[in-house]
């Protein structure tokens, strides 16, 4: 007989269908092995899916893991406010908390018709990455480097980051960091692009970890606590971003798209 897995497809970061970015949300009773995960997270062949069970420890209401098509990650912050969008809907209540495994405890809540969600905040610094730069397409004015590999390649304009055309199987050479390509931008006040072909997503549709290194950066240099952001995706994704101390606040929207059952053997 086949088991059967809740299953919810949300549009995180949008206001409406087909914006934002996809991902797939899957409460389990327990936890599979790691090989079935990455299976369904490749059959899903969303930038992540979000893999949920009950925490037993005390620390938080659910364990949470995101995978893409190629491997686990270790933060993914639009999965888990898609996650939050989920289980506040089905359940109830103002806010929901998640243990992850290598990201701390992590939290969603509601606010009105949208969600917060509450990251780690990524701290970068000036830096220098040649071989990287080369391959985006045009010159960056300024590199922010951060060892856990989220990089912020800061550009001159809007016009620049929307333009640019990266050599995407050498970035993917270089490993599994993020090319966090931003800009002042237009109608908001900051615009990105994000490129991860080392994790398997050439082009991610809106990225909440870039976003939690984005608030650090664009705080200090806008020398205020929050801003809005577009990120300049083929779908596109709009986020209100916060610091609150050693947080990175991500205010923004879900859509569910479809509900209903994934089937395993």
């Amino acid at each position: 007989m086949s088991r059967t897995i809740p299953y919810w497809h949300v549009d995180a970061f949008a206001n409406r269908p087909f914006t934002g970015n996809q991902a797939a949300v899957m409460p389990l009773e327990r936890w599979p092995d790691d090989a079935e995960l990455l299976a369904i997270a490749e059959e899903n062949n969303f930038a992540e899916t979000a893999f949920l069970v009950r925490d037993e420890s005390g620390a938080a209401e659910w364990e949470l893991r995101w995978f893409t098509p190629a491997e686990e990650i270790r933060l993914c912050g639009h999965a888990t406010l898609a996650s939050g969008h989920v289980l506040l809907t089905r359940d109830g209540g103002d806010r929901v908390t998640f243990r992850t495994r290598r990201a701390g405890l992590l939290e969603v809540a509601r606010t009105g018709t949208a969600y917060e969600l509450a990251l780690p905040l990524i701290r970068s610094a000036p830096g220098s990455w040649p071989e990287a730069a080369a391959l985006l397409g045009s010159e960056p004015a300024e590199v922010w480097l951060n060892e856990d590999g989220y990089g912020i390649y800061l550009f001159d304009s809007e016009a620049q980051v929307r333009a640019l055309a990266p050599d995407l199987r050498g970035l993917g050479a270089l490993g599994s960091d993020q090319f966090i390509c931003t800009a002042r931008g237009s109608d908001s006040d900051v615009v990105s692009r994000v490129f991860v072909p080392g994790s398997g997503v050439d082009e991610d549709s809106f990225t909440g970890s870039a976003h939690a290194a984005l608030t650090y950066f664009w705080t200090e240099r806008l020398g205020r606590d929050s801003f809005t952001a577009f990120q300049a995706s083929q779908r596109g994704g709009h986020a209100t971003c916060r610091r609150d101390g050693a947080q990175a606040i991500l205010s923004g929207d879900c859509v569910t798209v479809v509900e209903g059952r994934f089937l395993l053997p």
